[in-house]
């Protein structure tokens, strides 16, 4: 799985994908944190980072399918997927690899927006006023979010061999996800259901943990998620049907 590891964070170094996913991620984040009047903390008036919080989400909705979007679809078309399974590596040591490697490149996206936190704890009037467990529960919250979007990213992977259906498809089910399980419980027709249905999705429980409340069942839910989609890429693939 190491090996698996560092030959595809390797890869990332070694193409333009990972510059352009940290570069974008940090000018749209810096824009709607620092730049647009609408979300400015500068404007907004308050020491507090909820445009990084509640719009980095989005972000990564797009920018993580970029990433993992040519984990198994790439190596699929090259035809050295076949090559890979002869290694002695299992297939779940296979999607580890991989998994890790894209989340590794997710956290070094997020570890220059900590600064972020610094110039607005230094902003605060009196310094210091910003309320730090929730800062910390969002980064939290968003580390967290990468995770399943990876995760989510690798099976969109493996169900083809080509990237822009895989970065289409892993958009869209990252959305869903994420906001789309929200946005359902709010159709009138499912009445008392509606908190069970946005308890399913993402947001729900992000939300939570962004109020700096680290409670076990949001921690259960995204990495019962995470766990579920791995074992879906692992079926994939070992399926062997895109042969």
């Amino acid at each position: 799985m190491i090996q698996i590891f560092k030959k595809e964070f390797n890869s990332f170094l070694n193409s333009l994908i990972a510059y352009i996913v940290i570069g974008v991620f940090l000018i749209a984040i810096g824009l709607l944190t620092w730049v647009f009047p609408a979300t400015s903390v500068l404007d907004y008036g308050y020491a507090d980072l909820d445009s990084l919080f509640s719009f980095g989400p989005y972000v990564f909705i797009f920018l993580i399918p970029a990433i993992t979007m040519k984990s198994f679809a790439e190596e699929k078309k090259l035809g050295t997927l076949e090559l890979l399974f002869t290694r002695p590596v299992t297939d779940l040591e296979i999607i580890l690899g991989k998994f890790l490697a894209a989340f590794a490149l997710v956290i070094i996206s997020l570890l220059p927006t900590v600064t972020y936190y610094y110039s607005v704890y230094q902003l605060g009037n009196p310094v210091g006023n910003i309320d730090t467990p929730g800062a910390i529960g969002s980064f939290i919250g968003l580390m967290l979010l990468g995770g399943v979007f990876c995760t989510i990213g690798i099976l969109a992977s493996a169900l083809t061999s080509n990237q822009i259906v895989a970065f289409i498809l892993s958009a869209f089910l990252c959305f869903i996800f994420y906001n789309g399980f929200d946005s359902f419980s709010s159709i009138p027709v499912f009445g008392q259901q509606a908190l069970f249905i946005r308890q399913l999705g993402i947001l729900f429980h992000y939300e939570s943990i962004s109020r700096g409340l680290i409670d076990s069942r949001d921690l259960l839910y995204f990495f019962s998620v995470a766990t579920f989609m791995v074992l879906l890429t692992k079926l994939t693939i070992g399926s062997r049907q895109w042969k």
